[in-house]
């Protein structure tokens, strides 16, 4: 599924969207450049799920964990993670736990990410504030999340 955004208010609710039909224990791969929008679509979800809380980039500290929302939200960021050799950081407890993973640069990772997630590639077009969304499922249960989402938009 391809999606264009004008703005961060039009991403932050595709974003929402989406989180209105995430379940625990469901993962999120948002890939792109830098600036091309990562941490604004997980303003998005996080939104919807009721956190309250500014919601930044971990960069530097690799994840953040949000559990004041509906469903606990775990932002990570594996950019810095590219050159780590055999790093047991303990994802599985967040991938199969009771909240939401959103990976920034899973693929840095591919290795220790689940099997199953929605991957989210954004790209940063000319204009300055414009984005071109793609929206992948890797497994059924995300395949499903889109053709919801897809069906809620018609």
């Amino acid at each position: 599924m391809k999606r264009h955004s004008s703005s961060e208010e039009e991403t932050k609710g595709l974003a929402g969207s989406i989180a209105e039909l995430l379940k625990p224990g469901m993962t999120i791969l948002l890939e792109g450049q830098l600036g091309a929008g990562k941490t604004t679509f997980t303003k998005g979800i996080a939104e919807k799920l009721g956190i309250n809380r500014a919601i930044k980039s971990p960069t530097y500290t690799l994840i953040k964990e949000y559990s004041d929302g509906k469903i606990p939200l775990y932002h990570m960021d594996l950019y810095r993670m590219e050159e780590a050799e055999d790093e047991d950081l303990g994802l599985d407890e967040y991938f199969y736990g009771d909240g939401i993973s959103i990976v920034e640069w899973g693929s840095f990772m591919a290795e220790d990410l689940p099997d199953n997630y929605l991957l989210v590639t954004m790209k940063a077009l000319d204009d300055l504030n414009e984005r071109e969304i793609v929206i992948e499922a890797v497994g059924r249960q995300y395949e499903e999340l889109l053709e919801r989402l897809n069906h809620d938009k018609d």
